[in-house]
């Protein structure tokens, strides 16, 4: 969850007289703790406290926190309140300690441009122009789970494509076992035209903009959609994901879209005896996919800070779940008008680590809807 601090706090910050440090009060208006969840500092205002000097973000014990600066000027670092309580912590002069990197990715040309990405909880793909260039339709986000805090994505992909070790099968840290096909998989986004879905297929260019310790983003363009006679529609998406987190922030935006029009951001129903639940109120969506009797339960979820319109499920003719190879998607839906952004996020869990069942898994993406509209409180002495 990200705390994106306004202009006005910014001129608070950049007007203390204290040179050396200042205070940061981070207060959490829930009625639940909140745990690893980063926040949001401006850079501009650190930089020009610190007069450029190395900096140090430390606790109540004078412990140092982690931090990262990101492609946007911010600084981000994760905190732990508990409910209804606030914590401070202090901005001064000092040499940071290392800090073992617990987000990465990067791009894999050696398997068809895939861009693969992960944090201490779970890992994701998306699609590439090799890929594409195949033939093979692939739209959606994918899912690699995990079951240990460490990054292992990298390794994942030098085993398979070296040693011919599957990333298929668990070998004691997760695999790849999730199925996408041509649907949106586990949360992309895509335009309504006419009450059908226009999807949209692999990236064309990416840039990774952030890559550690504590946040990966990677923004990415793809190929024009014709959408009512348009074609020139081109997607801008950015992608981030954060340490501590199940969940990615997404950011969607259509460059010559001409018209107003549905938007949603969807999760593939694979069999007709899906378990899910939706909330239009709520914010989110969340789905537990069908069980694997070897490798266990993959869930599903996305959530969304601004109003919906809908959220439901929508299955497909029988033609098209023979097209699919599934049974429909749930929906989040939301208004988009050109100009406008699209924000939303989407993640997974896995029962063998950290969610043992579905009722586990929906509590969790309520909870993280609720986050979104109860902001931590950011505020400087």
């Amino acid at each position: 969850m990200n705390k994106t601090i306004s202009f006005l706090l910014l001129l608070v910050l950049i007007g203390c007289t204290n040179k050396n440090s200042f205070k940061v009060t981070v207060a959490n208006p829930s009625s639940f703790d909140r745990t690893n969840e980063i926040v949001e500092l401006p850079l501009t205002g650190i930089i020009l406290k610190m007069q450029d000097k190395d900096f140090i973000i430390t606790d109540a014990n004078d412990k140092q926190i982690p931090y990262q600066k990101t492609f946007d000027n911010k600084v981000i670092f994760p905190v732990n309140i508990t409910a209804n309580n606030k914590v401070t912590y202090t901005i001064k002069e000092g040499s940071p300690e290392p800090y073992t990197p617990v987000v990465f990715g990067k791009l894999y040309p050696e398997r068809v441009d895939d861009i693969a990405w992960e944090n201490d909880r779970i890992a994701f793909r998306t699609y590439g122009p090799a890929l594409q260039a195949t033939g093979e339709k692939a739209y959606g986000f994918d899912i690699w789970v995990k079951r240990v805090p460490e990054l292992v994505v990298k390794e994942r992909y030098r085993k398979e494509l070296e040693d011919k070790i599957s990333y298929h099968t668990d070998h004691g840290n997760g695999l790849d076992y999730y199925k996408v096909g041509p649907t949106l998989g586990a949360g992309a986004p895509a335009l309504i035209v006419n009450d059908s879905i226009a999807y949209p297929y692999c990236y064309k260019t990416f840039e990774i903009v952030d890559n550690g310790p504590l946040r990966f983003t990677v923004k990415l363009t793809y190929n024009p959609l014709t959408i009512n006679e348009n074609n020139s529609v081109i997607e801008h998406r950015t992608i981030s994901l954060d340490a501590g987190t199940q969940m990615n922030k997404v950011t969607v935006f259509y460059k010559n879209l001409t018209e107003s029009l549905p938007v949603a951001a969807g999760i593939v129903l694979h069999e007709p005896s899906d378990e899910f639940v939706v909330s239009k109120d709520g914010g989110y969506i969340a789905y537990a996919d069908p069980a694997d009797p070897e490798n266990g339960q993959t869930y599903i979820g996305a959530a969304f800070p601004l109003a919906l319109n809908e959220a439901k499920a929508v299955y497909f003719s029988d033609k098209e779940k023979a097209e699919r190879g599934a049974n429909g998607h749930i929906l989040g839906i939301a208004d988009y008008k050109p100009g406008s952004e699209f924000v939303y996020y989407f993640g997974a869990g896995w029962n063998k680590w950290g969610f043992e069942t579905p009722a586990d898994w929906f509590s969790y993406v309520k909870a993280f809807s609720t986050q979104l509209k109860e902001p931590l409180e950011v505020s400087y002495e």
